[in-house]
């Protein structure tokens, strides 16, 4: 179990341990499920191999332990998807800790990053965005100087994650700094997946719609001026490109769309359904919109159904 793995990282079980090649081939394995949101692949291959990473790392030689502490805190990372999407909070919370803890030992700026970027989920959660927001931008002046593609996106990342959580706290002028400071760095590296967080300028275009979404008000058309001009690659991930989505049918809602909402809805579906299905404003919306459609009711009965909205 999961919960087994976390308890036991300092005291782990007896057992085998793979070669460090065949391990950094699962955790990079698991990386590739997070992003692709296939959450069930997670949750089978997680906690063997979190307690055979800390088996290695408590048993390692000096010279191996800052790779070791590197693998342990991508593959608490692919953990901690599955319990925060799941809406496990105290054990997402607990599994960033761990990520805390062994960040240290790797001396790796850019890994500590992604950690601070994945510590905002503990914000996001107890609903401290001001909180948030003041740590994330701890988290930006620690980062190193945006001269590498890592780093270019390491901190670039950041600053989404910043602009998000200032919508949330309803800090207009931050949100559009943090926006505006992540598309800079966006257009000097290609999209891709930079040490575990998808960045790039398609990346920065689906914050934007995030941001607008949690600004409301006046500012939720910008999502459906965006949505019309543009949407997301296929190639970009499908936790990120699902997401987009879920925010643009939640716009779409907001502004009397139900039918263009429903479509959005079912279009996340389509890209991740693991991630789609366990999204609270999925939930949310569902059973919102079966209420205003009941000429749909079969189809969003059964989507609702699908989702646990009802």
């Amino acid at each position: 179990m999961l919960s087994a793995a976390i308890v036991t990282y300092d005291v782990p079980e007896d057992g085998p341990v793979r070669p460090l090649r065949q391990l950094r081939t699962a955790v990079a394995e698991a990386a590739r499920w997070r992003v692709a949101a296939q959450y069930t692949r997670i949750v089978r291959a997680l906690p063997d191999l979190l307690t055979e990473l800390a088996r290695a790392y408590h048993a390692a030689p000096a010279q191996d332990r800052a790779e070791l502490a590197g693998l342990l805190v991508r593959a608490y990372r692919s953990a901690d998807a599955v319990a925060y999407k799941f809406g496990a909070q105290d054990l997402s919370a607990r599994l960033v800790e761990l990520m805390r803890w062994a960040v240290p030992e790797t001396g790796d700026p850019v890994l500590a990053a992604s950690v601070a970027y994945v510590r905002t989920e503990t914000f996001f959660a107890a609903r401290a965005h001001t909180a948030g927001l003041r740590e994330l931008e701890r988290a930006l002046d620690a980062t190193p100087a945006p001269v590498a593609a890592s780093s270019i996106a390491a901190r670039g990342a950041l600053h989404m994650r910043a602009a998000v959580i200032a919508g949330r706290a309803h800090d207009t002028d931050a949100a559009a700094h943090h926006l505006d400071e992540a598309r800079t760095l966006a257009d000097q590296v290609p999209e891709g997946v930079y040490c575990g967080t998808a960045f790039g300028p398609d990346s920065v275009n689906i914050h934007e719609v995030s941001v607008a979404v949690s600004l409301g008000d006046e500012h939720v058309g910008r999502a459906l001026e965006i949505a019309s001009e543009w949407k997301p690659p296929k190639d970009l991930p499908g936790e990120r490109r699902s997401g987009f989505y879920i925010e643009l049918a939640r716009a779409q809602l907001w502004t009397g769309l139900a039918h263009e909402a429903f479509e959005s809805l079912k279009v996340a579906r389509h890209i991740a359904p693991q991630h789609t299905r366990e999204h609270p404003w999925v939930r949310e919306d569902a059973a919102k919109l079966r209420r205003l459609k009941r000429a749909d009711s079969e189809s969003l009965t059964n989507f609702a159904e699908w989702c646990a909205a009802i």
